[in-house]
């Protein structure tokens, strides 16, 4: 059964984010891609939790009254082409297409029927 293996947060002002987030829970944040994207480590491996994390935002943020705001979750799948394929089927929408995380897997982003954004990844350490 797959299971949720990452959560993704976007944040306008990333450091404003950082400084916040190691004040309240001390997480600590890693800078994977320059300036955009940054690995978050919540708890030590072995005790129960995910790690996440955090990109700069690519678009405005959604206004007060637009409803929840959250984070993006990423499931691990054993075959990423065949949950676009269901998610097509569904008659849902393919938020970011297949893409590689070099040497770490493949991600899609979607669109589920009640309108959440979610991550399918398939690790492949050869992914390029």
């Amino acid at each position: 059964m797959p299971r949720p293996v990452h959560f993704e947060m976007q944040a306008d002002d990333p450091q404003r984010a950082i400084n916040f987030y190691q004040t309240l829970f001390g997480w600590e944040f890693t800078e994977y891609m320059p300036g955009f994207y940054w690995l978050i480590k919540t708890g030590e491996p072995g005790t129960p939790g995910i790690d996440g994390g955090m990109n700069k935002r690519p678009a405005p943020t959604p206004p007060k009254e637009s409803g929840t705001n959250a984070f993006v979750l990423t499931v691990d799948v054993p075959n990423v082409d065949e949950i676009i394929t269901a998610v097509e089927k569904a008659g849902c929408e393919i938020a970011m297409p297949k893409h590689a995380i070099p040497t770490v897997g493949w991600l899609v982003y979607f669109v589920d029927t009640e309108g959440n954004t979610v991550g399918a990844m398939q690790a492949d350490p050869n992914a390029a």
